[in-house]
């Protein structure tokens, strides 16, 4: 193909494609930046739209997922882009196909920073668990902020102010630049050393995200993981979040807001310990009011107005029954005597003295009752018992 072209010998539309193609080929990897204007993913890539950041001029990209990842891209993202440019004929499009992609500026230090949040919560440095709890009316407050701040004075005079009794322990540092974050840390170390420090409080003012860098720098995050005494975190102003948020025992909004969260408010606690007095001396004159009414129920029982007379009543029960008793007992007798009079009358009718009473007589010989006359012989001295006594006789002329 020709390398002019004129009226009479014009070029296809193709060969201007083509020409095209092998202009943008020649180019070969460039690293381009922009800004993201949109940005999809599907189906194991990313597609969007790189404008200039100072012309309105806009390139499609196309990026492969795996070169993504980690990354917060968002529409309004500054990135740097490697890529090969490829130009396509049948639409007449240029787009670069990217190799890869990083955040430009602030959005690099965002990705920095997330980067090393997923690191540390790895380790389980912002588990909950770990959170201390703050003591709840610290005598001795640590303070680490920059000299002169408005940091400081909204800490101390809100603390103050709230819980007068409560002393600080002051270290400044430089809260900015290169070597903040070194300072802070031994003052961390200094006030964690100090027994009588209960809480450390760490605070500066707003600012950028630059600004703020110190309070995400990993050997103060460790440092503070690592601190004895409960950490407050009091970093810039609510949307600011430097990492030391996330592993502080407790984050405050601002630093005004740590003065409120490290103590109690002693109007507020004064009122709660007056309405605990007022409730536990109603409860006291409650209690006392009921015993009373006891006991002036209990002085009116008949044994309270007269001592005596549970005596006498008893007494009275006593008497009667020992009333009772005598006559149930001389009854019982007079029924024994009527009956042991009959068994007398029985027991002398069958006795062999009411026979002896009858005139009759017990003969012995030898002791031994003679019942029978041939028991008897001549001469035998025998025993005769009458009903009164009984006399010997001796037997005499006894006939064989």
């Amino acid at each position: 193909m020709a390398n002019e072209s004129s009226a009479d010998a014009p070029w296809p539309v193709h060969a201007i494609s083509t020409r095209l193609r092998d202009y943008i080929a020649r180019l070969g990897s460039v690293w381009v930046e922009g800004q993201i204007v949109q940005f999809n993913r599907r189906a194991g890539m990313a597609f969007g739209v790189l404008r200039d950041l100072a012309e309105n001029v806009a390139l499609d990209i196309a990026v492969p997922a795996d070169a993504i990842l980690g990354l917060e891209i968002t529409p309004g993202a500054r990135v740097v882009v490697n890529g090969k440019v490829e130009f396509w004929p049948k639409q007449g499009r240029i787009s670069l196909k990217a190799r890869e992609i990083r955040l430009a500026g602030e959005g690099q230090l965002l990705a920095q920073l997330e980067a090393l949040k997923r690191k540390l919560a790895a380790e389980g440095l912002f588990d909950q668990s770990r959170k201390r709890p703050l003591p709840f009316a610290p005598a001795l407050i640590g303070l680490i902020t920059g000299r002169d701040s408005a940091a400081e004075r909204d800490v101390v005079q809100v603390t103050s102010r709230r819980w007068p009794a409560a002393r600080f322990a002051i270290r400044n540092t430089l809260v900015q630049g290169p070597a903040a974050a070194g300072q802070v840390m031994a003052a961390l170390a200094e006030l964690d050393a100090d027994r009588a420090v209960e809480v450390i409080v760490i605070a500066r003012g707003g600012g950028s995200l630059e600004d703020l860098l110190p309070f995400s720098d990993e050997a103060l995050v460790r440092a503070v993981a690592a601190s004895h005494t409960p950490v407050v975190s009091a970093i810039g102003h609510e949307p600011d979040s430097p990492i030391l948020d996330l592993v502080a025992d407790l984050r405050a909004a601002t630093p005004t807001d740590a003065g409120k969260r490290i103590v109690p408010d002693h109007g507020q606690e004064s009122a709660l310990v007056e309405g605990a007095l007022a409730a536990a001396r109603r409860a006291i004159h409650a209690f006392l009011g009921r015993e009373a009414e006891r006991l002036a129920a209990c002085r009116t029982r008949p044994v309270l107005r007269d001592p005596t007379w549970i005596v006498q009543n008893r007494a009275a029960e006593v008497a009667s029954l020992a009333a009772d008793g005598r006559h149930g007992i001389g009854r019982r007798l007079q029924s024994a005597g009527a009956e042991l009079t009959a068994l007398v009358a029985r027991l002398g009718a069958l006795s062999p003295q009411g026979t002896l009473e009858r005139g009759y007589a017990l003969v012995t010989r030898d002791g031994k009752l003679v019942t029978d006359a041939s028991q008897v012989h001549d001469a035998d001295r025998l025993r005769v018992r009458v009903a009164r006594g009984s006399f010997p006789v001796s037997v005499v002329g006894l006939k064989p």
